[in-house]
């Protein structure tokens, strides 16, 4: 995930430019980002788009409309296509054509996948996570599941997506860690998923592209599959 990514996942909890009508000089956690944006070389274009996102409208002024896209991406990968956009059909007539031409169809996959509140906390510099117990504060705060990365530096909660916002604040506090963020997504069911050791070595590299693909469109804010 990109830097513009990390300005735009702020959008649904409506914490950067929604709250002070997203000018950066009354709003000082947008200011941060911006800054980093900045310093990380983020084109300036980037930048005034993903404000204007949060905003809920496009560059040009126009509301920005969610939609959804399902497909089957080769070889047999289910994925759902998450796009805002100020013009629907141009957005979708566009990935469409973009999954015909990689050889995918347009067909229902939602059906493979179920909608999780997916919370990320930031665990480096912390004392090392011991599963178990952390497991615990998980289900007794209504988390589902959890990960913990090999490096000790981040770990991800899922819950009910109507539990989100109140699993990650509990669980900031029973835990001590810092909250980084969170959102609601869509997680391939376990009986759906594809293992991506038994695809070819043609297939892996070949589902990679059309994946960055479909990424490379400004109005796509996510891709999710069922390749593991």
């Amino acid at each position: 995930m990109n830097l513009t990514a990390v300005l735009l996942g702020r959008e649904e909890q409506g914490e950067v430019a929604v709250g002070s009508g997203g000018d950066p000089n009354s709003n000082a956690e947008l200011s941060t980002l911006l800054a980093q944006a900045k310093k990380a070389g983020l084109p300036k274009e980037i930048i005034e788009r993903s404000i204007a996102k949060g905003k809920g409208v496009s560059m040009s002024g126009l509301p920005l409309e969610t939609v959804t896209l399902e497909a089957m991406l080769p070889p047999s990968i289910s994925a759902i296509i998450e796009c805002q956009t100020d013009n629907k059909n141009r957005t979708l007539g566009d990935l469409r054509l973009l999954v015909k031409n990689a050889g995918g169809t347009i067909t229902p996959t939602s059906h493979l996948f179920e909608k999780r509140g997916r919370i990320t906390f930031n665990t480096e510099g912390e004392n090392e996570v011991e599963e178990e117990q952390v497991m615990e504060s998980v289900l007794e705060a209504g988390g589902l599941d959890m990960d913990v990365e090999e490096d000790q530096r981040s770990m991800t909660v899922y819950t009910e997506p109507s539990q989100t916002a109140s699993v990650a604040q509990n669980l900031a506090g029973l835990l001590g860690v810092k909250l980084r963020n969170y959102e609601i997504v869509w997680v391939a069911r376990p009986e759906s998923r594809v293992e991506v050791h038994n695809l070819s070595d043609e297939n892996h590299p070949r589902l990679e592209d059309i994946i960055a693909q479909i990424e490379e469109d400004s109005s796509v804010q996510a891709v999710y599959h069922n390749a593991a």
